[in-house]
């Protein structure tokens, strides 16, 4: 994987093609005939004035939207486009995940600038489809303007769930265990090393930095997993959480956000906090602990979420799921358990759109 300015190699490239060769709907069109609609519930995709959606008997539709910004929440500098597209579609599925929801539809609108070719949005709506067929979505619908400040790309996203499935962030009970999907802080890993790589690169256009042997926390920043396949296992097991959020802005952060909605307390064990050794690498070089990764990095997008004691024992055997702590009373707050037992306050130290990393 190569670092490079993907927007200058563009525009000096003269066999792209403008946008505005095909105008908006010749853009439209070019951009989504390849995608085919799979779900039954999709009755009318792209190609009239709304998508139509019926709703499956005994099922619950769920509704969400993310929006990511050029500068914001991408750099394009090091993000391929390609893997900008599937990440787009995979953030919004984690949403559906957190809900223990199955994803069906999504539409796609982005605003861009006329630095961008064809060429260049048929590489994100290839990775834009390549997420839909893997999380088995369809795209019903969209819409493309102009932008001043550098791509802009919104996805809202429709899921399913039976209502009394439907889980939510303030419905955990004092005695249930915590649990975590995967690893944390490989995201925030992978997004320390691409930035390193852009300072190199920066200083030397000719140098290319050596990325080799950071694939998997390279992979974890460019092309999160959706946990599509956790929610599978609760299925498999007839498990249904008693809260459940997605890991978007670190651990920190979303316990806290399970505590405060609730209105309870959690104990987080540091022995317990599952940390690839990758991650330990990369701390190491920048000279930093890894659980400060695994607690305040953001974008792992695994699921954090709580299970009664009693459906814990179905789980406990699962390879891809932890036990982290146990949720206490409001009265005993937020605490990190350390190695040696001492528990320390945790506060809600993660990212936040708005304020940049706390």
């Amino acid at each position: 994987m190569e670092i490079e300015n993907q927007s200058s190699e563009q525009e000096a490239q003269p066999s792209y093609t403008r946008i505005d060769a095909l105008g908006e709907f010749g853009l439209i069109k070019k951009l989504t005939e390849k995608f085919v609609l799979k779900q039954p519930s999709s009755l009318k995709g792209v190609g009239d004035d709304a998508a139509v959606i019926e709703p499956e008997k005994d099922y619950v539709i769920l509704f969400s939207t993310d929006m990511l910004a050029e500068g914001v929440h991408f750099d394009l500098t090091y993000t391929p486009l390609r893997h900008l597209g599937y990440k787009s579609v995979a953030v919004n599925v984690s949403d559906m995940c957190a809900m223990n929801a199955v994803p069906t539809q999504i539409t796609v609108s982005i605003g861009i600038s006329n630095q961008y070719s064809v060429e260049a949005l048929e590489e994100l709506y290839r990775g834009i489809r390549y997420a839909c067929e893997e999380y088995g979505v369809d795209l019903v619908g969209g819409d493309t303007t102009s932008s001043n400040s550098g791509m802009v790309i919104n996805i809202s996203i429709l899921g399913k769930a039976k209502k009394d499935h439907v889980t939510y962030r303030n419905t955990a009970q004092v005695g249930d265990i915590i649990c975590v999907s995967g690893d944390l802080g490989a995201a925030y890993s992978g997004l320390l090393v691409l930035n390193r790589g852009k300072e190199i690169f920066a200083n030397d256009p000719e140098a290319r930095p050596d990325l080799t042997g950071y694939d998997y926390v390279l992979k974890r920043q460019l092309m999160p997993n959706a946990r599509v396949d956790i929610i599978e296992t609760l299925k498999t097991h007839n498990v249904i959480p008693t809260s459940m959020i997605d890991i978007s802005d670190g651990l920190s952060s979303e316990i806290n956000h399970l505590c405060e909605d609730g209105r309870i307390g959690a104990v987080i064990d540091e022995e317990r906090i599952p940390i690839h050794e990758n991650v330990k690498k990369v701390a190491g070089e920048f000279k930093k602990e890894a659980m400060s990764y695994a607690l305040s990095g953001g974008e792992d997008y695994e699921l954090l979420f709580t299970v009664s004691p009693k459906d814990f024992e179905k789980l406990k055997l699962t390879d891809s799921i932890t036990r982290i702590g146990e949720i206490v009373t409001p009265a005993q707050g937020v605490s990190f358990r350390d190695k040696t037992g001492t528990l320390h306050p945790l506060s809600a130290k993660g990212w936040d759109a708005f304020a940049g990393e706390k």
